[in-house]
């Protein structure tokens, strides 16, 4: 049962790092409301962390973000360098920095994939 729950368990926070994400982006990013709130003389609390995710992708700084995590995935050969760079992928790619984003995705899921493989392989020898 363990090899199965270690195996699972990264693709599990994958998917709710994802869900969270898409959260962000249609709840509080896009809703035009929450813009014109924003936008008020007087503005809520909540605008201020707003307007810092909303530079975030404005800098493109999601996507260098996830780039630098898909290189340490490459370079560091771990399940959790490759868990970053998928969930740093994702996020990306739900906050507008498709490049980036797509490529860590790609890279952290074949690194994982393959980081899992060989410790399915190495625990069966």
């Amino acid at each position: 049962m363990k090899p199965l729950f270690r195996t699972a368990v990264p693709w599990a926070v994958i998917v709710v790092v994802a869900l969270l994400a898409s959260v962000l982006r249609y709840g509080f990013i896009e809703p035009s409301h929450i813009a014109h709130a924003c936008e008020a003389q007087t503005v809520p609390w909540w605008c201020g962390p707003r307007n810092v995710i909303v530079q975030g992708f404005l800098d493109y700084g999601y996507g260098y973000a996830a780039v630098l995590a898909a290189l340490l995935a490459v370079v560091w050969r771990h399940t959790f360098s490759a868990v970053l760079a998928v969930c740093l992928g994702a996020f990306a790619l739900q906050l507008y920095c498709y490049e980036g984003g797509a490529l860590a995705l790609l890279v952290g899921t074949l690194r994982l994939v393959r980081v899992q493989y060989d410790a399915q392989r190495t625990a069966l020898a």
